[in-house]
């Protein structure tokens, strides 16, 4: 496989954001570079009072533990997007490192779907929830075909289409920094067929594809358990954050060398990075705020009930063993199902996961409403 040109240019610009003398010297850089840090700042402030109420309001925790990593996703890709401006000859990398976040969101949002539909059914089960329903139609573009959501196969499967996407997209990323570190990888060349851009970008577009799909299914069967909820509020906050930095990335790239043009210390290819690095972190402000709003702590306060403490709910938002659980136990069943077995879901692993949860709430449970 050939080597890709390098997208950086040869001459380095040593020079930091002070002058030594003091002072600022505010070329077009530093005067980005500014605005991304602040933007960056600010999304990282909305996004942490965001948290900080759920913390104290954590009277669901099946629920927010998912709430509190979908609001993860601003900040996260408003860090991500400054280290890239500020680090531009090193974008790759942090391009790579950022999409892996998006696999987590859409897990934790399905999740929290399940939990949604689960408040509705008997036994805080969402199986329960969809027993009524009948024979329909996939969605687009599989229309042709039907499926009977109360076949006992069909929750594992749906689990399983979009927590996938958590295994691969790492993998698909890891994969990448290898490449670009062998000088392989090349996005600049687009699909071009001599380098691995296009290989890993097509298994992205598939596992992406059946995540979404996924999700598209679970929330068309369940519209009205959702309602009240405001679900597609909550999925475009997500999404539209996906949407935007995929479609402005595509902008700058075909402005290369045509409106974008190379300087001394930044290529063709650095301009069109930075520019949407600035973008999106510009952007991530007002997704902050929508995400706060869509995903309102104030649907999780009690009247009179006490500030619960913040750690427990950080700590159960970095902890993915549910996602593990789910992975390995939507496994176990396949592997039972292709052998002819019955197979149980677990006990323990029940969709709230209160078991895990009832050490630090008591045995009557957060959910208990007076």
């Amino acid at each position: 496989m050939p080597t890709c040109p390098s997208d950086n240019q040869q001459a380095v610009d040593q020079t930091g954001f002070w002058n030594p003398d003091g002072g600022i010297e505010w070329d077009a850089h530093r005067i980005g570079w500014a605005i991304a840090g602040a933007c960056s700042v600010a999304t990282v402030l909305i996004s942490m009072i965001s948290v900080f109420q759920h913390c104290r309001t954590y009277t669901k925790p099946a629920e927010q533990r998912q709430i509190l990593r979908i609001l993860y996703m601003p900040p996260i890709y408003a860090v991500i997007s400054f280290c890239s401006y500020r680090f531009f000859r090193s974008y790759t990398y942090y391009d790579l490192a950022e999409v892996v976040y998006e696999a987590f969101t859409l897990s934790a949002f399905l999740m929290l779907l399940i939990e949604f539909v689960a408040d509705s059914g008997s036994g805080h089960n969402p199986e329960s929830s969809i027993a009524r329903k009948g024979k329909r139609n996939l969605p687009f573009p599989f229309c042709h075909w039907r499926y009977r959501p109360t076949k006992p196969y069909f929750m594992y499967t749906l689990k399983w289409a979009v927590l996938q996407y958590v295994i691969l997209r790492p993998a698909i990323s890891i994969t990448g920094i290898i490449c670009q570190a062998f000088n392989v990888l090349c996005e600049s060349s687009g699909f071009n067929v001599h380098y691995a851009n296009v290989y890993l970008e097509a298994i992205d577009f598939v596992t992406i594809s059946i995540a979404l799909y996924g999700l598209i299914l679970f929330y068309a069967l369940t519209r009205e358990e959702l309602a009240g909820r405001r679900p597609l509020a909550k999925f475009l906050a997500i999404k539209l954050i996906v949407m935007f930095t995929w479609y402005q990335s595509f902008v700058f790239d075909a402005l290369e060398g045509r409106v974008i043009h190379a300087t001394e210390y930044w290529s063709e290819t650095n301009i069109a990075d930075g520019l949407n690095a600035l973008t999106i972190c510009i952007e991530m402000i007002f997704f902050a705020c929508f995400m706060w709003w869509a995903y309102t702590p104030a649907a999780y306060r009690i009247e009179g009930a006490k500030p619960t403490s913040i750690w427990r709910p950080l700590w159960d938002s970095i902890n993915f063993s549910d996602f593990a659980l789910e992975i390995w136990y939507s496994l176990k069943f396949f592997i039972a199902y292709i052998r002819g077995h019955e197979y149980r879901f677990p006990e323990r692993a029940k969709w709230s996961y209160e078991s895990e949860l009832e050490p630090y709430y008591g045995s009557a449970g957060p959910d208990k409403r007076s």
